[in-house]
């Protein structure tokens, strides 16, 4: 198997599993008692991309939990998406830097 190949299949695996990890349909309508705190908002934050994809074909997928407690959920939401932006962007940041230094 190339090495390319094992890249592709890991991907798709990953794609797969972040996908059935998205957020389902909000429950502030049913009366849930606990509010998302601080970690579902980091986690909501982190599989933001996927879910945003889901919710454009699915209407019962939402991005944002609206029954929160407020600005600890809103922080673990930010953080997690810019912990996930961090991540994504930082090959695209360094991979130039590392075709400078092999040719030299």
């Amino acid at each position: 198997m190339t090495r390319r190949a094992r890249i592709a299949g890991l991907v798709l695996v990953t794609a797969l599993l972040v996908a059935s990890c998205a957020a389902g349909p909000n429950d502030a309508a049913a009366g849930t008692p606990d509010p998302a705190g601080f970690w579902l908002g980091l986690w909501h934050g982190i599989i933001c991309p996927i879910t945003f994809i889901v919710s454009l074909f699915n209407d019962s997928v939402g991005i944002y939990e609206v029954h929160n407690n407020g600005n600890w959920y809103n922080f673990g939401f930010v953080f997690g998406i810019a912990l996930m932006s961090s991540i994504f962007s930082r090959p695209a940041v360094t991979a130039p830097a590392r075709r400078r230094r092999r040719k030299s």
